[in-house]
């Protein structure tokens, strides 16, 4: 069979953000601690450890979206393959076994022959060194569907080598755990390979191959341990079903193919499969260079790396006369898509990467979910129906909308655009949901009540919000303004009147000035609160001055990033509190209730990363200065999950990364900022 990883000598190399020999891949703590992802677009996706096994829920070869984006299920868990080469058996799949109250602390198995790991693009490649056999293995999925394809190639040797390969399924919601008992699923051959029905009624899947023999079996194998679960205080350990042996002999220079997906008719040609996902790569890459070939000629490899990355998160949400209709996935391995990380992570995942077009489709798509002048917060899991619980999601919506049509001009969408973001402007003058209003008194933007969370800072645990920040928020504010202004730009531009924008946009600016904290030299979070002003040294402030227009004197804006600079700046992003502050907490760790009470009391955010470097860039003029803050992030694509960017970081040293490991806003707003710095840089220099 032809070998998979053949590609055009004219194409270039793709990105390699990762490459580790044994020094990582035969360590098992530091090879378990990096995750690798693959995505289809359609919100399934693929993903687990370097060394080969499962430490989350999560993980798995196929978790597939059974209603775009969302229903998504984990049917192919491993294949747990052993290959039999000069007399002797070599495990290739790393375990955890977990006994009761006494769970594995060194896992078994195939790391030791591991000798390289690395990306292709986001393609990740074990090497296994057998003697003086060399076998190669990669993972991708097909774009568009629920396919993963797994392929591996005899690179050298000196004899024949054997494989067995165990399929290990499940069927499953993804953020469950399964403990089998007697349940029996359906595992019957078919052509190419085997048909796998959990029960009656559920969607059958196919594990298929064209150069292996299958072998049916129906056998649980039982307390696979999941330390990172049991990290998060959730269920830690799971089973699943060997449903099945593939058996095949390879000569050197073959290759053979396994095929995991919902489609029974998949294709099973190694070297196309394998050239589709590279072309598609390359493709990507392709568009971003068109946008601005300078600027892409002088990008370092990491940032290369975002573009492909950038791509994973952007999926279908199908609509009944839109069925190719586009949204954000904020985060894997566990977020659906959310308005406002959406709306944040829009300009970098498009726009910065050369696709106004996509831009426009998530745009388009998010406009008819508008109501009473809100965007949804999320869509669930479980149904399509939108929650309408944010106050910054329809004002990201405006600052989203100003990039794309400064970028590209499209005069049709914005007449088809513009009476959508009249009405939210409107209904946040009449007022809406959860008390969100302008305050006649002053012309700032209220929002909040009891119970609720609106902003980004988010977090609740049970009936308790963390940080309600109910009154006038310092960022909603600067949005609201920038909103207001992009309101008067964008009517000019279709001869609209545009003055009352205008003059609520400078009634904003003047009471801004009220949120200026003369004690601290730095803005109040939140104005007008049940407590009054709230003080707390934290990121929100930021926004005043990295958003296009400040509504703070030049000295103020200064003063605010020398205050985050001092207080919050870490090598991945801001600090979500100040250190000092009587409810800091430097770890991000323990149960949910735990994590929870501290997501947004010191933890680090990536994407705030970025916005920071842009607001430096404003106050300082040093393009060269404010791109060496973005630096760090090339370092972290090789840790946690290679290649992309993790939600959150511990808020103390070493910021260990947590969270989602891989992040849309994360990778977006580092992308962006890198874009317009690098633009601002060259322009400095010319």
């Amino acid at each position: 069979m032809r070998d998979p990883r053949a590609t055009s000598d004219s194409l270039p190399a793709l990105p390699c953000a990762a490459d580790f020999g044994r020094e990582v891949c035969g360590d098992p703590a530091a090879a378990e601690a990096r995750e690798w992802l693959v995505t289809n677009g359609v919100g399934g996706f693929a993903c687990g450890t370097l060394a080969g096994n499962a430490t989350r829920r999560y993980h798995g070869l196929l978790v597939a979206a059974l209603h775009p984006p969302v229903g998504r299920m984990l049917l192919v868990s491993n294949l747990d393959a052993t290959a039999e080469y000069d007399g002797l058996h070599y495990p290739l799949t790393t375990q955890r076994w977990w006994n009761a109250g006494h769970p594995s602390l060194v896992p078994e198995g195939g790391h030791r022959h591991i000798e390289r790991f690395h990306l292709e693009g986001v393609t990740p490649v074990w090497t296994f060194a057998l003697a003086d056999a060399q076998l190669e293995k990669r993972v991708w999925m097909h774009e568009g569907e629920n396919t993963t394809c797994v392929a591996f190639s005899y690179v050298r040797g000196s004899g024949p080598l054997r494989l067995a390969l165990k399929a290990l399924v499940n069927y499953r919601d993804y953020h469950s755990s399964t403990h089998a008992g007697s349940w029996w699923m359906n595992v019957e051959p078919v052509a190419r390979g085997l048909r796998v029905t959990a029960f009656e009624g559920a969607t059958p899947f196919y594990l298929l191959s064209s150069g292996a023999s299958a072998e049916p079996a129906h056998d649980w194998y039982r307390d696979f341990d999941l330390p990172a679960e049991r990290e998060r205080g959730l269920d830690d350990h799971e089973d699943h079903l060997h449903a099945g042996t593939f058996r095949a002999t390879l000569a050197p220079g073959d290759s053979i193919l396994l095929v995991l997906s919902l489609r029974a008719d998949a294709d099973l040609d190694p070297l196309g499969a394998a050239a589709e996902s590279a072309a598609a790569g390359h493709k990507l890459l392709d568009q971003w260079r068109a946008a601005d070939e300078g600027l892409a000629a002088e990008a370092p490899e990491w940032i290369r790396q975002l573009v492909l990355a950038a791509n994973q998160f952007i999926v279908v949400r199908p609509i009944a006369d839109e069925p190719g209709a586009k949204t954000v996935i904020a985060g894997y391995p566990w977020f659906c898509d959310w308005g406002r990380d959406t709306m944040i992570a829009l300009p970098g995942l498009t726009l910065s990467t050369g696709r106004p077009k996509i831009a426009r489709s998530i745009l388009r798509t998010f406009a008819r979910f508008v109501d009473g002048g809100m965007l949804p917060n999320n869509f669930t899991d479980a149904d399509t129906s939108p929650e309408y619980n944010t106050v910054d999601a329809a004002l990201w919506f405006f600052e989203a909308a100003r990039q794309y049509f400064a970028s590209a001009p499209d005069r049709k969408f914005l007449e088809e655009f513009f009476p959508v973001l009249e009405g939210i402007v409107e209904a946040h003058l009449r007022g809406t949901r959860h008390n969100i209003h302008v305050d006649q008194a002053d012309g700032l933007l209220y929002a909040g009540a009891p119970g609720v969370q609106l902003t980004w800072m988010d977090a609740r645990v049970g009936d308790r919000v963390i940080t309600p920040r109910i009154g006038k928020p310092v960022e909603i504010n600067a949005l609201w303004y920038n909103a207001l202004l992009t309101m008067s730009k964008l009517a000019e531009k279709l001869s609209k009147p545009a003055t009352s924008y205008a003059e609520m946009a400078k009634r904003v600016r003047a009471s801004f000035a009220r949120f200026w904290n003369p004690a601290e030299g730095c803005c109040f979070d939140v104005l007008d609160g049940p407590a009054g002003n709230e003080a707390a040294i934290r990121p929100n402030q930021i926004f005043a001055v990295s958003l296009p227009e400040s509504p703070l004197t030049n000295q103020q804006q200064f003063a605010v990033v020398e205050t985050c600079a001092r207080r919050l700046l870490t090598s991945f992003g801001l600090r979500s509190l100040a250190p000092g502050d009587s409810a800091y907490a430097g770890h991000y760790e323990g149960g949910p209730a735990a994590r929870d009470s501290v997501y947004h009391q010191g933890t680090v955010w990536g994407w705030l990363a970025g916005p920071f470097a842009l607001a430096w860039m404003r106050v300082h003029g040093d393009p060269a200065g404010a791109l060496a803050l973005l630096e760090p992030m090339a370092h972290h694509l090789q840790a946690g999950c290679v290649g992309s960017i993790s939600e959150i970081f511990d808020g103390d040293a070493p910021f260990t990364p947590r969270g989602c490991f891989a992040q849309a806003w994360s990778v977006a707003e580092t992308l962006r900022a890198w874009t317009e710095i690098s633009r601002a840089l060259r322009a400095h220099e010319s």
